[in-house]
């Protein structure tokens, strides 16, 4: 299961498409709001008690000062992929620098901003180590992918 963790409900939109493509993967999932500035408290209990939840990938979608990637891994084991929202007035970009500026020991994987549907797939390619039907279900989506890249430039 993957958790996906935004820091306001204003970052739905740009986040709802990993939740469309881990469905698409056959991986379940659970939507959190809660800030690492305006609810730190929610943001701790929902690090800690990931694992016992079953989370194995969290997703973390945040912009302005997006500490929120960086927050959560603090308190989990399990692997945090952030999301930078480029809804700032710097469009993302110091949420992109939030994101990819952690401390030594504090791991995060950053994707592009508003790339919430990358961040999906890399859960989902971190899950198939373990389960085969995701692999699957991972290996036929970029099969697709290409077919309909190829398709669109072939005469």
């Amino acid at each position: 299961m993957v958790g996906i963790v935004m820091g306001s409900a204003s970052d739905l939109d740009i986040m709802s498409p990993a939740e469309k493509i881990l469905e698409e993967m056959g991986v379940s999932s659970e939507v959190l709001i809660a800030s690492a500035h305006r609810t730190p408290e929610k943001v701790r209990e929902y690090g800690l008690g990931a694992c016992d939840r079953g989370i194995e990938v969290i997703i973390a979608g945040a912009g302005w000062a997006a500490h929120l990637a960086g927050v959560l891994a603090g308190w989990t084991d399990v692997p945090v992929i952030a999301v930078p929202i480029g809804n700032s007035p710097f469009q993302g970009l110091d949420a992109l620098l939030s994101s990819v500026m952690m401390p030594p020991g504090v791991a995060v994987a950053v994707m592009p901003v508003n790339g919430a549907r990358n961040a999906a797939l890399f859960s989902a390619q971190i899950l198939a180590i373990k389960y085969p039907e995701i692999r699957e279900r991972l290996n036929a989506f970029r099969r697709k992918q290409s077919e309909e890249s190829f398709a669109r430039v072939s005469p």
